[in-house]
């Protein structure tokens, strides 16, 4: 079996082989004309046959010439795919995201490892709800706030109570029993529930019992290990009442016209890394 080959000369063959003339393929290469002359003496000899036809007018491929270029071209062009991936560097995102949406974003950043494992994402949290790209050192953020703001929308805030399954034993909830319970609150006041229950007049509770939390994860939180009742968000926990951690005593979704938003640095969209992380955001299932 013949070893040895001259690889280094490949790439003299196919260029000219394209132009059929060694001055431009010398100048393609960015070599003199006598290199590139030499490196097609050099396969010729490692083959045993002439891959060209010298004229006056020009080159001309021989008949075994014309027979190799084909097989050549695909061997290299694979060859330099190969080397390609092999240099290929993750990409890396990243976003700042608040607390708050942590459980609609972390199954969409797990769902992303798993179909474009090339795209890494670093995720700071925070439990502020806007970003300011000229002076915060990220690509995107999740940004919180009333709609109209920039970026482009995931989804819309829409309030409902939630709370364990552990304190609703019966499945139905009267007023009398909401009243009973401890009532959390994702803010320090009670806007959130103050909302809800305006738009639901026929349920009129007495808010006895009140916790306030910082960020609605929290709230969330406590609800779920039973502590009391919660106002969350009907998107931030449909993994939690899917799962049977929290259930909806109520089917009424109020929104607030505030909205879960993407923002992108300026620049993103030459970023095939960024396009991509945005279009998973958006189609990933829940």
């Amino acid at each position: 079996m013949r070893r040895n080959f001259p690889l280094n000369t490949v790439d003299a063959f196919l260029v000219t082989a394209k132009h059929l003339n060694l001055t431009r393929a010398a100048k393609e290469l960015c070599l003199t004309q006598g290199a590139v002359s030499r490196k097609i003496s050099t396969l010729e000899e490692w083959l045993g046959y002439a891959l060209f036809d010298r004229h006056a007018r020009g080159l001309h491929l021989t008949p075994q010439g014309s027979a190799l270029l084909p097989e050549l071209q695909h061997a290299f062009e694979h060859l330099l795919n190969v080397a390609s991936n092999a240099c290929h560097k993750s990409s890396v995102i990243r976003l700042k995201a608040p607390t708050c949406a942590m459980r609609w974003l972390v199954p969409k950043l797990v769902q992303l490892e798993s179909v474009s494992p090339e795209i890494q994402v670093a995720l700071t949290t925070t439990v502020e709800h806007g970003v300011n790209f000229k002076n915060e050192p990220f690509d995107a953020a999740i940004i919180f706030g009333q709609q109209g703001s920039s970026g482009v929308l995931l989804f819309e805030e829409r309030l409902t109570p939630v709370l364990s399954q552990h304190l609703l034993p019966e499945g139905v909830l009267t007023t009398q029993d909401l009243s009973r319970f401890t009532f959390l609150h994702p803010t320090p006041d009670r806007t959130d529930w103050t909302l809800w229950l305006a738009q639901n007049t026929a349920i009129a509770p007495a808010m006895n019992k009140n916790q306030h939390f910082d960020t609605m994860d929290l709230a969330i939180s406590a609800a779920i290990q039973g502590f009391g009742i919660a106002i969350a968000d009907a998107t931030l926990v449909a993994e939690d009442l899917r799962r049977g951690r929290l259930v909806q005593p109520f089917t009424n979704e109020v929104k607030t016209g505030a909205s879960y938003r993407l923002a992108l640095r300026s620049g993103s969209e030459e970023s095939p890394a960024l396009e991509a992380f945005k279009e998973s955001l958006l189609t990933l299932s829940e």
